[in-house]
């Protein structure tokens, strides 16, 4: 065979064969040819001489099929074995117990791939950010945002009070009542002003804002949330005044007249749960004083059980409405309040959530007193079980009998 018929044999089969195929392709060629055809299949090839060398001894030594692309302990060692001690000290730079440490280089600081990669390198490893992340996933790491676990001194009767709204909340819902979940989402700037997140938009045409994202003296969007646990149903009221009592109790009215009184035609009592503090704290004075207003007119038997302090993030408020209002008007800036009420209208998601949302105008006045004579005046009924967490308030007056007397589940 011709220099060139074998240099386009080669240059045919190469494509089509793994690392040892081609190398014992090479190999057998070298041995067919004899006297310098190490040098001559090398050169035709495009292959090293060691490789041509290394096919000629596998042929000749008759080297049975294994499967194997290379022979045991082929290949480059491993960073890890290149470098003793590599894996250990990056879970010491990545561990969370020694994020305080002073000796660490990453104290206070990210930990991202280059920040590992430059730490590793002060303590004498050499190694590329790929690897890094090899390593990292190797070791059970992945990338993870802040979770709000932590809350502080927990209240000592936090989870007695989280099995007692289940289980009011399981009888209400058992007996086809309503059951609301209420708080007040951040308040949002109106106007050009930027907003987390992305959108879909032409390439190279992103939606300019303002610059300062702290403003004085422009408007606000109160949004005020109602969840309808049974119905899996949102109600959202914008405020554009003041986030007061008055105007959280008129966002649960807007709902129960608008939705409620519909949804529930036959029930004379409604739950709901709320955070400790915000407008519908439960030391608030004017929020007890507006619930007994909404239930007088409404005939309601309003009972009310508040979440522990430091733990509203288990309001069913705010993971199963306010996420995904979040996530409907990431990236977007909201520029009137017509937008904040249509994009929050437009919140849907794929297991059925579906909100409504309105607007109220009203202005809510801070700073009003309550006093001694108006909170006494309240129809309220405590629970034997922290009755400054769970009462009732009463759509008329109560005897005073009753309203010493304790309730219990």
């Amino acid at each position: 065979m011709s220099e060139d018929a074998l240099a386009v044999k080669l240059a045919v089969l190469r494509p089509h064969l793994d690392e040892r195929q081609w190398r014992l392709l090479l190999g057998a060629e070298a041995v067919a040819i004899g006297r310098g055809g190490i040098a001559l299949v090398a050169r035709l090839s495009g292959a090293s001489r060691t490789t041509v060398q290394a096919g000629v001894g596998e042929v000749r030594a008759g080297v049975a099929p294994d499967g194997r692309v290379r022979a045991p302990g082929a290949g480059r060692p491993s960073v890890e074995q290149a470098q003793p001690g590599l894996v250990e000290a990056l879970d010491a730079l990545v561990s969370p117990e020694t994020r305080g440490d002073p000796m660490s280089p990453l104290r206070w600081t990210t930990k991202s791939l280059a920040q590992l990669t430059k730490g590793l390198y002060a303590k004498g490893f050499t190694v590329s950010k790929k690897t890094v992340s090899r390593l990292l996933k190797q070791a059970g790491y992945r990338l993870q945002a802040v979770f709000k676990t932590k809350e502080g001194a927990g209240h000592p009767d936090r989870d007695a009070q989280f099995a007692h709204i289940n289980t009011l909340a399981g009888m209400y819902l058992d007996a086809g009542d309503p059951v609301i979940s209420v708080d007040t989402k951040k308040k949002e700037l109106i106007g050009e002003y930027a907003n987390k997140g992305r959108e879909w938009q032409p390439s190279g045409e992103p939606v300019e804002v303002n610059g300062h994202d702290f403003p004085s003296g422009v408007p606000r969007a109160i949004p005020y949330g109602v969840y309808d646990i049974g119905a899996d149903d949102g109600f959202v009221t914008v405020g554009v005044d003041h986030d007061t009592a008055g105007f959280a109790v008129n966002a649960i009215r807007t709902w129960w007249d608008t939705v409620g009184r519909q949804r529930y035609p036959r029930s004379g009592r409604l739950l709901v749960t709320a955070d400790c503090g915000g407008s519908n704290g439960n030391r608030l004075r004017a929020f007890k004083v507006e619930l007994a207003a909404f239930a007088e007119q409404s005939g309601l038997e309003i009972t009310v059980c508040h979440f522990p302090p430091g733990t509203s993030k288990w309001n069913k408020v705010e993971h199963r409405l306010f996420s995904f209002i979040s996530m409907n008007w990431r990236g977007r800036p909201l520029t009137d309040y017509q937008v904040v009420v249509e994009t929050i209208a437009a919140t849907t998601t794929e297991t059925g959530l579906t909100v409504d949302a309105v607007l109220d105008t009203t202005r809510y006045p801070t700073g009003v007193r309550i006093s001694d004579a108006q909170i006494r005046a309240v129809p309220v009924q405590r629970y034997a079980f922290h009755g400054e967490w769970n009462y009732i308030v009463h759509p008329g007056p109560i005897p005073e009998t009753l309203r010493n007397q304790t309730i219990s589940l």
